[in-house]
Parts: structure tokens; sequence; C-alpha cells
């Protein structure tokens, strides 16, 4: 399967990643991707951006190496009410708003308790989607995080740099498909890059959605035009709602 844009990359801005945004464009038009997500993790992890980084994105061009640079964020699960760490008039002006679990912010809960907030902050209409939700850190009841991604019109993650960073992600990204393609429910596959040499590798991820029999359809980044108008769906939705 073709995945034309990477939703899910870090710059050197998020404390822990490695290269500059001109070298994950760079790296990007190497990879013959269409574009990336810009998706620097919220502020509320020690050394991360402050939101007036968020709120100065508005300042990039849209175009970096011939290569369509998106507006996002990997925002922080704070709660079991969905509450997250980015204020409302930040995340509706950005293209694409995932959130996710990290230990320093929230740390892991028993199976309701994870599931409980995931399904909140899926219901927030200013989120998009849900980072690697097949983290085997956080026990979830997967089939009914699919139902309520369906249900809100939002995404799950199948992230690729999961499988080498979160040992034992497998078999909740299988199940995550199966029960996906089962409920059809909408999905991204994102490189989890902190290095510009891993922007567009989504080798492992793919190769899951491939086997569990995923249309490309579903698969929100597959193509670039598929991309866009799920962000403009998405923007349009959160700015209703602000």
């Amino acid at each position: 399967m073709r995945i034309s844009v990477d939703t899910h990359t870090h710059s050197i801005a998020s404390g822990h990643a490695y290269s500059t945004l001109d070298e994950l464009a760079a790296a990007a038009r190497k990879r013959r991707l269409k574009g990336f997500v810009l998706t620097e993790h919220g502020p509320a992890l020690q050394g991360f951006p402050h939101e007036y980084y968020f709120g100065n994105l508005h300042i990039l061009p849209k175009m970096i190496h011939k290569v369509r640079v998106f507006r996002g964020v990997e925002l922080n699960i704070m709660d079991r009410r969905g509450g997250v760490d980015l204020s409302q008039k930040h995340l509706r002006n950005l293209d694409f708003v995932m959130a996710g679990f990290h230990e320093a912010c929230y740390p892991p809960q028993n199976s309701e308790e994870n599931t409980q907030a995931l399904i909140a902050v899926l219901a927030n209409p200013f989120v998009d989607g849900i980072s690697h939700p097949g983290n085997p850190a956080y026990p979830v009841d997967i089939e009914a995080i699919v139902k309520s991604a369906v249900r809100y019109g939002k995404t799950l993650e199948i992230n690729n740099s999961s499988f080498k960073v979160r040992r034992g992600c497998e078999e909740n990204c299988r199940s995550i498909a199966h029960y996906a393609r089962l409920y059809g429910a909408l999905l991204t596959c994102g490189s989890d890059a902190h290095y510009a040499g891993d922007i567009g590798n989504f080798e492992r991820a793919c190769k899951v959605i491939i086997d569990e029999g995923i249309h490309p359809e579903q698969v929100v980044n597959s193509t670039f035009n598929q991309f866009l108008q799920f962000c403009a769906r998405r923007k349009a939705e959160r700015l209703a709602v602000a």
C-alpha cells in the first residue's frame, strides 16, 4: 500500500528528536512523499514546545523542498475525562490534531480507565485521531475504541515506530486493523520519525494493514487528496464548534 503523507513526525523542537524542519522536508522529498505533518508533542511534557509555538505555526510556508508541510500536534492525554494540553484557540487552526498516552502525563491505568480516557478524547471535537493506540503499556477495549472512532469520524494510528520501541504492540495493532476492517474505521499510518532518516518508513505498519485486508480508502493518508479532504472536513468541524 502506498502512503503519500506521513502523519506523525517530530523535529528538534520536540526536545528528544534530532532533525530540523528543513531536514525532515528534504528527507520526505527523497522518500517521494507528497507531504508530512509536523506533530510536536504538546507542552505538558517537560522540555517540549510552549503553546506559543503552536500559535505561530501559521508563519511556515505550505511547501518546503516541494513537499507540503501540514501543521499539527501530538497532544498529551491528561485524564480520564479526555483532557488535553493545548487550548482550543490553537487547536482550531491546525491541520491535523492527534492525542496519545504518554507516561509522564498520564500513567498507565487499568483497561477500563484507559478505554474511558480514549473514548472521551475521541469525543473531543478538537481532536482528529489517536496516536499509537496499540501501545501495550495501556491496555484498552480495542473493539470499543474502534466503534467510538467510527462514531465520531476520527482516525486510529498504526504507528510504525511502535514495532521498535513499544515491544509487544503487534497483536494490538493487528486487532485494531481487524476491527477497523469489520466496522469501517478510518486509520492513519505514521512513521513517528524522530530523525529525518525515518520519515516515510511505514514498512511494518503497512504490513499489518495489508495482512488484515484494510482497503486504501480507509487509510486517510494513503493519497494526498484523501488526506486533504479529511483535514478539510475535520477543520470545518473544529471551527464550527469554536
